[in-house]
């Protein structure tokens, strides 16, 4: 007789496979280290999904989704096709990052509170990254040693907020609504890893201070926009 898969223990493989995702990355993660993650022998796993590559087109398309999860009507998950894992990617970022705020003040050719354009600006962008955090920390530890997804998540994940957000301080400078910096782009790089600190890195921090999340993000927008904004 044929092993069935409990449908219970879905959602614990798809969290334990985040996290040795997250912690070896994708080349050097073995279905055995799952397995063990979970405290079961490997086959078990088999009867969830039919490879590494599904189970891993799987933890991607569960990251930051609503819990708990709903296990398939079909298991073993098989193996996506070539290119379906980082289609699913890119969807995501289309779909999940927009940032309204952001390119609407890229519009706009007059401001009268620049400071309060400037808050709106950086809370849209800390929320977008703390709705995602899971999957941003998942994306940038495998893209170390996933060349495809390396290029696809660099460039539109990373460097298409970046690049938004240096037009918008390009702009900003040359209406001389806020303090001028001879490179944008730096400045840029620098809000944006500071929001990605505080919205996401810091709890995978090994020795993290005790913050509130409200107080986090409050603190760092008002830091950065009062560093921006002329008064």
């Amino acid at each position: 007789m044929a092993r069935r898969a409990p449908p219970d223990r879905f959602q614990e493989m798809i969290e334990a496979a985040t996290r040795v995702f997250i912690a070896h990355g994708y080349r050097r993660t073995q279905m055995v280290d799952v397995a063990n993650a979970m405290g079961v022998a490997k086959g078990t796993l088999y009867l969830y999904v039919e490879s590494k590559e599904a189970l891993f087109d799987a933890v991607v398309r569960h990251a930051d989704r609503p819990r708990p999860i709903s296990p398939p009507s079909e298991l073993p998950l098989r193996t996506p096709e070539p290119g379906a894992t980082l289609a699913e990617v890119e969807r995501r970022l289309a779909a999940e990052g927009a940032l309204p705020s952001l390119t609407t003040a890229l519009t706009r050719s007059r401001v009268g509170d620049v400071r309060a354009e400037l808050e709106a600006v950086l809370g849209e962008l800390y929320d977008v990254l703390a709705r995602h955090r899971i999957g941003i920390t998942l994306l940038d530890r495998c893209a170390l040693d996933y060349p495809e997804l390396a290029k696809l998540w660099y460039r539109a994940g990373r460097d298409g907020a970046l690049g938004l957000l240096t037009r918008y301080l390009e702009e900003r400078i040359r209406r001389r609504r806020i303090r001028p910096f001879d490179v944008p782009a730096v400045a840029a790089r620098i809000v944006l890893e500071t929001l990605i600190f505080w919205a996401v890195h810091r709890h995978w921090d090994p020795h993290p201070q005790a913050v509130d999340e409200k107080v986090a993000r409050e603190t760092a927008i008002q830091f950065i926009s009062s560093a921006l904004a002329k008064e």
